[in-house]
């Protein structure tokens, strides 16, 4: 069975409580294999050897990052997303000091609330407007890594605490 690893940083309360019942509507496999997240680094990205740098890198200057989400999108015929349309300078310096890299790819961040690999549900039909949020601000303190074998639901390995760093060493 494949294994997957990538950087992901959970939604947090209250925000999580109402993403989540939109997801549990609008795709209630997505919603069961993974909360609501961001990807910060995808698994092509993040070989195992890195895992030991990320702990020191997010100690240096990292407290929190917060993303601004704008209204829902469609995208590959019934996936829906909410995109990520404001904190974009400051999620690329976070994966770029990951990264250990000023050219690392652009990646746009995003909320998926449905994925178009599984079944459309009656829901996906009508969501613009029966889900709209409005602009959605989120503060990520934790970055988890996080393992997926085969199609079961992603396990977290790590968690790193950013604002916990700061109180440690603040």
């Amino acid at each position: 069975m494949s294994m997957r690893k990538q950087l992901s940083m959970y939604v947090p309360p209250p925000n999580a409580a109402l993403l989540e019942k939109l997801r549990n509507e609008l795709d209630p496999v997505q919603a069961n294999l993974i909360p609501a997240h961001v990807t910060l680094c995808r698994e092509d990205e993040l070989p195992s050897a890195m895992e030991r740098k990320v702990v020191a890198d997010l100690r240096e200057g990292w407290h929190s990052i917060t993303l601004e989400f704008g209204e829902p999108q469609r995208f590959s015929s019934h996936g829906v997303l909410l995109p990520c349309v404001g904190g974009l300078e400051n999620f690329h310096a976070l994966r770029c000091q990951i990264l250990d890299s000023s050219s690392v790819k652009p990646q746009l961040p995003h909320i998926t609330l449905a994925h178009p690999r599984n079944p459309k549900s009656v829901q996906n039909d009508s969501f613009k407007s029966t889900y709209s949020l409005g602009e959605l601000e989120v503060t990520f303190n934790i970055i988890s890594l996080i393992e997926q074998e085969g199609s079961n639901p992603w396990v977290v390995l790590k968690e790193f605490d950013l604002a916990e760093e700061v109180k440690r060493n603040g």
